[in-house]
């Protein structure tokens, strides 16, 4: 059996072209014919999404085909379980659509790069808008083409719930949490006395621990779009993509969409919906619920999304007017000029579309909870807090004011900008409940910069912020009705090894001699953080700090945790706290990174892991955690391993989304002219 095996993939390797990974013709299609949502997709019944249909035609390169003509004469049928079967207009009860084409360019592997002899592509295409699925079941998409060449497509409709378990969903994200990094700020803000913790962190408490798996549809390691994407809609995309499968065209607008867990709480029950991140409003995560685009660097038009969706552009497309609550930073979308949509005012624009706005603490905390409300509090990401409570010195010299003249000293928290997110949505909400997305934006932000006192910094702020959620939700009396998420969108490669003796490493010259102060095994002591300067870091005393308890003591003791990464470019590292403002690893000179000289100078070298042009620290592939709390049935679902888009579809679950019409036709499809 073994000779037959290597002689038929001795045999294969023949006949298909062996391609690099580095670089893909277009992720989720390995032939020439391209079917989006592509195999293996799931769906909610009910729940809305766009077919794109792609045929390549490759001029040039390994998988030169047909001299580069695609075949505009393809169809696509679609089959369900029960032996329905038929071609995509009649099964969606939705007209046919005319053929699009165009052109691209992509190289096959590195070597290809270096030679700078692309493959062009020729594409023939069509696109099939707003469509869903009413029935649960197995389906097949078959694509023909070439006489002969077929794509398939298996597909999964869920079974929808019937009848919600809660009534709200709060949903909070550590970007780029770790367990490792839980571990590290449960060591830097809780007392041990001889290894047992005298108190732990709120996320210790949950009712519910579970695991999520992070990679996207084509690559193992993923980014903070399409992690989102998978997160609230329930399918896996592409590095940068939101709300869409990224197709080949040249319009970043016009890709598949799929509905958002937002839009589909909104249009299904009416819900109210809240977003808060301490990152600019138009990043990532934040945009995850309302934006539809494969490249997530489309500031302005995401921002104006966020008010009118996507129905400027398919006016068949979920109805959307905008979020009840939106709170975070990023002034440079909303000030009039080249960051703003049509560079215009749009604060103005929010406030002619009913909205309130403020721009500092003081004027959220009295803000009107039964107002529709839009805070920015800075310009670009917010303050890490680090920097307000530790150091608020650094402040002038770090943050811009939201409104574009002088600097932004007075913001908010993210536990301040939720608890008012949550009394705006209670007040708006009634019996329709509502969906808060709370995104702790900076854990990622500073562990891409290695500043890791800042990253933990900002996840205990989030800690504290569930523990204060949860004594609010109980004293508004929503805490029975409300299940709460705390999960993240994917990981870094962060983890503690041991301690640092700062004052040895400072005094020495040597980088080998330097790396004798850091403290292995029995040699890595007790934690310091929590006792106060001159004290014995095994005594048995509790005490707090200026910030109360579940926050250090101190944050820059002589011995401090020595911590590392497992991605990174050239750094010095010494392992104490920056105390002049968030941490710049490295530096660019003539497109190469390089240790910055002004970052840890009396640290030692440590040589880069990742391409040489980058100047930050890169995610990693393990699986994230989730903790829940609230009812138990509620959180019974989210307990186990799971893909990142099963809590899309648990969300829903427990909302009670999703719609079923099995009488509707044979196939159960529903088009733009038929709708959910």
């Amino acid at each position: 059996m073994r000779s037959t095996y290597l002689a038929l993939a001795s045999l294969a390797s023949i006949a298909t072209p062996v391609l690099g990974q580095t670089f893909q013709r277009l992720g989720g299609c390995p032939t020439l014919g391209c079917v989006f949502p592509p195999d293996q997709a799931e769906f909610l019944a009910g729940a809305k999404f766009d077919i794109r249909l792609e045929v390549h035609a490759p001029v040039n390169g390994s998988e030169a085909f047909n001299n580069g003509v695609p075949d505009e004469n393809f169809s696509l049928q679609i089959s369900n379980n029960k032996g329905y079967s038929a071609s995509i207009t009649d099964f969606f009860q939705t007209p046919d659509t005319t053929v699009e084409k165009w052109n691209f360019t992509w190289y096959e592997d590195l070597f290809a790069l270096d030679a700078k002899t692309p493959t062009e592509v020729n594409v023939a295409s069509k696109a099939y808008r707003s469509l869903s699925l009413s029935e649960p079941g197995e389906y097949t998409a078959t694509l023909k083409y070439y006489d002969g060449q077929e794509t398939v497509a298996r597909w999964t409709v869920r079974e929808p719930c019937e009848k919600p378990l809660v009534k709200n969903v709060i949903l909070f994200i550590g970007d780029g949490m770790p367990q490792s990094a839980i571990t590290a700020a449960r060591l830097l803000a809780h007392k041990q006395i001889n290894g047992k913790y005298q108190s732990t962190m709120q996320l210790d408490k949950m009712d519910g621990v579970g695991l999520q798996m992070t990679h996207s549809m084509d690559t193992f390691i993923t980014d903070s779009a399409n992690s989102a994407t998978a997160i609230m809609t329930g399918h896996k995309s592409t590095v940068n993509a939101l709300g869409v499968y990224r197709d080949s065209s040249p319009n970043p607008f016009d890709d598949p969409k799929v509905e958002t867990i937002a839009e589909l709480f909104h249009r299904q029950r009416g819900g109210k919906v809240g977003i808060v991140s301490t990152a600019f409003l138009a990043d990532a995560t934040p945009a995850s619920l309302v934006a539809h685009t494969r490249d997530r660097g489309q500031y302005a038009p995401i921002t104006e999304m966020y008010l009118n969706g996507v129905t400027s552009n398919y006016s068949d497309w979920t109805s959307w007017s905008g979020p009840d609550v939106l709170l975070g930073g990023g002034a440079e979308q909303w000030i009039a000029g080249s960051g703003s949509p049509g560079k215009k005012d749009y604060y103005e624009v929010f406030r002619q579309a009913g909205y309130q706005v403020v721009n500092d603490k003081d004027q959220l905390a009295s803000a009107d909870a039964s107002q529709r409300t839009l805070g920015v509090f800075s310009q670009s990401n917010m303050a890490k807090w680090i920097d307000r409570e530790i150091f608020p010195q650094n402040l002038p010299n770090i943050t811009k004011s939201p409104t574009g003249n002088g600097t932004a000293v007075n913001q908010p928290g993210l536990a301040e900008m939720t608890l008012k997110a949550i009394d705006v949505l209670h007040s708006r909400s009634g019996d329709k409940g509502f969906f808060l997305m709370s995104e702790a934006a900076s854990i990622d932000k500073m562990f891409h910069a290695m500043d890791y006192d800042r990253a933990l910094g900002e996840l205990l702020e989030l800690d504290d912020t569930v523990r204060q959620t949860i004594a609010h939700l109980e004293t508004i009396g929503e805490l029975d009705e409300t299940l709460i998420v705390v999960t993240a969108d994917h990981a870094h490669g962060f983890d503690v090894f041991g301690s640092s003796d700062s004052k040895y490493m400072t005094a020495k010259d040597d980088d080998r001699v330097k790396r004798s102060a850091i403290g292995i095994y029995e040699s890595s002591g007790h934690s310091e953080y929590q006792v106060a300067k001159g004290s014995r870091p095994d005594n048995e005393t509790i005490v707090y700090g200026d910030q109360g308890p579940n926050f250090p003591v101190q944050w820059d003791p002589r011995y401090t945790i020595a911590a590392g990464f497992g991605a990174h470019p050239d750094v010095q590292e010494s392992y104490s706290i920056a105390k002049n403002g968030p941490r710049l690893p490295a530096i660019t000179q003539n497109g190469t990174a390089y240790a910055n000289p002004a970052d840890k100078p009396d640290g030692y070298l440590t040589n880069g892991t990742i391409p040489a042009d980058q100047t930050q620290g890169i995610h990693s592939l393990q699986d994230v955690p989730i903790f829940t709390k609230g009812k138990p049935e509620a959180v019974a679902v989210f307990r186990g391993v799971m893909e990142n888009t099963d809590i899309f579809f648990h969300m829903a679950k427990v909302l009670g989304l999703g719609s079923t019409d099995r009488d509707q036709n044979k196939g159960n499809g529903k088009g733009k002219d038929n709708k959910a």
